[in-house]
């Protein structure tokens, strides 16, 4: 029997939790936003996050590099997962909207200002990723992708 994965593939961590499932191979019905198996679900914009991708992860017993049983590569993707909420969501939220939304879907001009400053702050936020997260790594978490990663790059695509 397949998950049931309802999900909203214009949020950020839905588009995450529906490339994980595809990229191994998790058999699931798509559909709008939770996660069922039999009696246990996570409804909401829950299932399109950590706690969905996590499970997973477990469930099907990915590959390590994924979400790592190593207790501290696991609070390094954790330590990510947690700050990208507040830490960049927020920023390229904002730029979708006004590179995209604002302009192209409601004809509405931007003032070059607040581009600049809604670009200043992604720019600092992408800075800190680097700086605190990458650390002269190829990935958050050392030198394999995790979930951590498959995020960060979800919400980066989500502005270029």
């Amino acid at each position: 029997m397949a998950l049931e994965l309802y999900l909203d593939l214009f949020s950020q961590p839905c588009r995450s939790v529906y490339m994980f499932a595809k990229k191994n191979q998790i058999p699931f019905e798509f559909q709008k936003i939770s996660l069922m198996e039999g009696e246990f679900r996570l409804a909401g914009r829950v299932a399109g996050s950590k706690p969905a991708m996590t499970y997973l992860a477990e469930k099907f017993q990915t590959p390590d590099f994924w979400y790592p049983a190593d207790l501290q590569r696991r609070a390094q993707i954790n330590e990510y997962l947690s700050w990208q909420h507040t830490g960049i969501r927020m920023y390229g939220s904002k730029m979708f909207w006004l590179r995209l939304m604002l302009p192209k879907v409601m004809g509405v001009e931007v003032p070059k200002e607040k581009m600049d400053g809604a670009l200043e702050d992604l720019n600092n936020a992408l800075n800190l990723i680097e700086e605190k997260f990458l650390q002269d790594q190829p990935f958050i978490g050392g030198d394999h992708m995790s979930l951590a990663d498959l995020v960060a790059i979800v919400e980066i695509m989500q502005v270029s």
